[in-house]
């Protein structure tokens, strides 16, 4: 009796779905040693392995391993079975989702190790923001084609797609015509951002003015561009806007820049003092590059002159600081030493036969 039962297709069934279960257990414990050991190495050896690169492929990575031993237990349990061809189909789905997922998380990685190597917190940083924006636009791009070939490879899987797919494509031109046009702007985004990480009118950090607005580009994407203006709110812009519209980019060749300071003066305002006052003020300035501090008389009317103070920086961010800081102290200097130096309204009085 125990012979008949060993020899029985219900013994064979429940063995062999307590194999599967075992396997399973023993894939998901080998692959959770082995990545922790591969965590470790790559917390030991910082600059060759990233920890969360491997943190990125272990889901992925896991779910092709039980992909792989639940296609070989579905062939040799099913084969001949009427729930073969149903199997296999869903197999073939859960194998381009596994494999779509797999390789986004590889561009994902990949993306993350030449970031890693990228240093944009250098002065001199037109290299490193220049190679970040086509890194990220290109990453999105790489996206975007696994997303698309894994859909048509599932549809491809169904033959009713097939027959709608032939039916829509020998007797629908007109269709096809409608939905290209609808489809032009959102395809035309996709193609300003390629152009924008070929061209680069603008990069990764740049600061620029857009729409009045002083800030720093924060992110790239296919279809937008978001900017993190200097109060902290963020303007988001197609990226078409930087293909198609005027804007103020200070970085576009290098990050040094030239700030000004106007300041409306009498005429007989001490500017020969002024500028040696100038001189001293960005002298042990840490924002002051030592390339230029000097004041300008630009303009002259009847009652002032315009005293245009220009000092330069390596960037953009110290500008703004040193500016600032010579606009308040220039100020205080001229109200201490010169209190007559700023223009006064003059008003005259008729008295008329009084």
């Amino acid at each position: 009796m125990t012979t008949a039962f060993l020899e029985s297709p219900l013994f064979r069934q429940t063995l062999s779905w307590a194999i599967f279960v075992i396997v399973l257990c023993v894939i998901f414990f080998a692959h959770r040693v082995l990545f922790r050991f591969l965590r470790q190495r790559a917390a030991a050896l910082p600059g060759l392995l990233d920890a969360t690169m491997v943190d990125t492929l272990r889901a992925p990575s896991l779910m092709i391993f039980l992909w792989a031993a639940a296609t070989v237990f579905g062939h040799v349990q099913l084969a001949g079975h009427s729930f073969a061809a149903t199997f296999a189909k869903i197999n073939a789905l859960f194998m381009i989702g596994i494999s779509a997922w797999f390789a986004i998380q590889i561009v994902h990685a990949v993306a993350l190790y030449f970031k890693k190597t990228i240093d944009i917190n250098v002065s001199d940083n037109l290299r490193a923001r220049r190679s970040i924006t086509q890194l990220m636009v290109f990453q999105a791009i790489a996206d975007s084609l696994v997303v698309i070939v894994a859909l048509v490879l599932s549809l491809l899987t169904f033959d009713t797609a097939k027959a709608i797919g032939i039916s829509i494509l020998t007797s629908a031109g007109v269709i096809g015509i409608v939905v290209g046009f609808a489809a032009q702007k959102s395809i035309g985004l996709v193609l300003a951002g390629l152009q924008i990480a070929l061209t680069q009118p603008i990069r990764i950090d740049d600061v620029v003015v857009v729409e009045g607005e002083w800030g720093r580009i924060e992110e790239i994407t296919l279809t937008y561009v978001v900017m993190k203006i200097w109060d902290e709110r963020r303007l988001i812009l197609p990226v078409t806007y930087f293909l198609e519209t005027p804007f103020q980019n200070w970085t576009r060749t290098n990050a040094d820049i030239l700030g000004t300071v106007f300041l409306f003066l009498s005429h007989d305002a001490p500017i020969g003092t002024m500028r040696e006052e100038l001189q001293r003020l960005v002298k042990d300035n840490p924002n002051w590059d030592q390339r230029v501090a000097n004041i300008q008389i630009t303009d002259a009317g009847e009652h002032h002159i315009l005293a245009r103070i220009l000092v330069s920086s390596a960037d953009s961010s110290k500008n703004w600081g040193l500016r600032v800081f010579v606009r308040e102290q220039m100020i205080a200097y001229l109200n201490k030493h010169a209190p007559g130096a700023f223009v006064r309204a003059h008003i005259a009085i008729d008295n008329g036969d009084m």
